[in-house]
């Protein structure tokens, strides 16, 4: 199984409950949460989910320093709320801050909340907040979850202006592949609000409260799919305009003027990105009317990920460039030396020339003159007799046959020359249905050493046969090719990458490795391999299958463990 991480994320507030004050809890009747004296679910829960009313439940006297399980030391309360507590706890076994959930057993959503934590634990996507732990224990329900102190809310992103553009793409395209995984594994949200979006320090956003949060306030929906979309759409809506896309202010933000309706982002805000804007109206407007009226509504999250890859890609932000300080003249180049100049002493000195000696007169230089010149020719005639025996020589074995002729290195044959092949676009080849880094496929042909498609970490290895076939991806050449070479640049060496090369009858997954067509195999300890078949095979889809990965330490996306990174791909035919 891959790796989980060992940090982990405030799981308690994700939904605009106040932190707990010193000695204050806040409950509503409704267990409806609530900020700045309105709801803070705002409208979108009413449109698209049910919250279902509990019978009050005392939440659990505990207090810090409580110990569960002998494991987990309850540290600080964050939150209470509607009978259930969450809390910042120590786990003194792996020495690590978790998040903890408590709920007492004879709660009404006790059973909910346990099943929601279980099934959401199985689905293990690297995208979502993990849950660690879920137990019946003592009369108490607590749920253990990952935390993540180097992460921050998408609240507290937006309380410092919107985000741009290429920030506000990353956002919706991550947060909408993460939900199409969880929805094929038939796990939904329901609570998708800006305090249930975490960005780490590597610019990767995590989904925390899967099913869990939902299961602890009774919220359900008949169209789950529809309503974690609509909600991806008011997170983008909400970072392009840093308003929310309601009447009613919530998380922060303000809310639209009473009225008036949903408009669209470039009617609130100068600047906003079009095809942005475009993309949150079509996911907010699920019955159907869009803003643009040319494009259909995104109704499930799988739809509004093909739309968010159908749009050209948004670049970062260039760097702002420094001018560099102007150039200054070294002590040496003013003709100092580096010696300093005394004081008083002007910058430049004449110094005085000291003309060359007169030439030699009279006798004498006379004498080594001749002397001179004698010497020049009796060189010269040395070495015209010495190149002139040594050509006679070269002739007469030539003659006699003796001499073996070197073929010229003009008439050493040639290698075939190999030309490169365009990549038009790829993606992730997982015939087991579990993806590895969806979002990060296009780094692994853009050309830059320090972008990379990695695949998650194993704990055992190299070969992969203990865990699955293989890990891969698959590249679209445009239309068919004579592929006969590919060179992969990898991101870790070590012992050791087995790579296979492929050919492909389409893009898609379904087609299982056994029935491709090998091209070429091979295996590397380096971070780079060249392949070259001794047939070219006639392809559109090339397939890099890797079924063995070397051993690394933690990074930025996981522990240490057997795992590889792609970062760049290129493959060549022969001329």
């Amino acid at each position: 199984m891959a790796e989980r991480s060992t940090a982990a994320v405030d799981v308690a507030d994700n939904s605009g409950d106040e932190p707990l004050a010193a000695g204050a809890d806040k409950v509503t009747a409704d267990g409806v949460d609530t900020q700045n004296g309105r709801a803070a679910d705002g409208p979108m829960a009413d449109k698209d989910a049910e919250r279902t009313t509990a019978a009050p439940a005392a939440a659990p006297e505990l207090h810090s320093g409580h110990k569960l399980a002998r494991r987990y030391r309850l540290e600080e309360c964050v939150t209470r709320v509607d009978g259930f507590s969450s809390w910042r706890a120590m786990d003194e076994k792996l020495r690590r801050a978790v998040g903890v959930h408590l709920l007492p057993a004879d709660h009404p959503r006790a059973r909910s909340v346990l099943a929601a934590a279980r099934s959401s634990a199985l689905l293990g996507d690297p995208r979502f907040v993990q849950v660690l732990d879920a137990v019946e224990e003592n009369d108490l329900v607590y749920v253990v979850h990952e935390w993540l102190p180097d992460a921050t809310e998408l609240t507290a992103l937006l309380a410092a202006g919107p985000l741009e553009a290429h920030e506000a793409y990353q956002l919706v395209s991550q947060i909408s592949q993460a939900m199409t995984a969880a929805h094929r594994e038939g796990l939904a949200h329901l609570r998708l609000t800006p305090s249930a979006i975490l960005r780490t320090s590597t610019g990767q956003y995590r989904i925390r409260g899967l099913a869990v949060n939902a299961a602890l306030r009774g919220i359900t929906s008949e169209t789950p799919q529809r309503a974690d979309t609509e909600a991806i759409g008011a997170l983008l809506y909400a970072a392009l305009t840093q308003r929310w896309p309601y009447e009613n202010d919530a998380y922060g933000l303000a809310g639209l003027p009473k009225g008036v309706g949903l408009i669209a982002p470039d009617q609130v805000r100068a600047g906003v990105h079009r095809g942005l804007g475009e993309l949150a109206m079509r996911a907010l407007a699920n019955d159907g009317a869009t803003a643009s009226r040319q494009e259909p509504a995104c109704t499930t999250p799988e739809e509004l990920a093909k739309a968010v890859a159908a749009m050209p890609r948004i670049r970062p932000p260039e760097p702002a460039f420094t001018a560099p300080p102007e150039y200054q003249h070294t002590t040496y180049q003013q003709g100092n030396y580096g010696r300093p100049t005394p004081p008083g002493t002007p910058p430049t000195q004449n110094v005085t020339v000291v003309p060359p000696p007169p030439p030699l007169n009279g006798r004498t230089g006379r004498a080594l003159k001749w002397g001179v010149a004698a010497l020049l020719i009796a060189a010269l005639g040395l070495g015209s007799w010495q190149l002139a025996d040594a050509l006679l020589e070269h002739g007469t074995q030539g003659d006699n046959g003796s001499s073996n002729t070197q073929p010229k290195d003009n008439d050493a044959p040639k290698e075939p020359e190999r030309v490169p092949l365009t990549i038009r676009q790829a993606a992730e080849y997982y015939p087991d249905g579990k993806p590895q880094n969806i979002d990060g496929v296009s780094n692994s042909y853009d050309g830059d050493p320090d972008s990379y498609w990695r695949t998650y970490a194993f704990n055992d290895g190299p070969d992969l046969g203990i865990y699955k076939e293989g890990l891969g991806l698959v590249f679209d050449l445009g239309s068919e090719q004579d592929v006969s070479g590919a060179s992969i640049a990898f991101k870790f060496g070590g012992d050791h990458t087995s790579a296979t090369i492929y050919a492909a009858p389409s893009m898609s997954s379904s087609t299982p490795v056994g029935s491709l067509q090998k091209i070429i195999a091979g295996t590397t300890s380096d971070k780079r391999i060249d392949l070259v078949a001794p047939t070219a095979v006639k392809t559109r889809y090339v397939v890099v299958w890797l079924t063995a990965m070397p051993k690394s330490g933690p990074s930025d996306y996981s522990g240490a463990g057997y795992k590889q990174g792609i970062s760049n791909v290129s493959f060549s035919r022969t001329s």
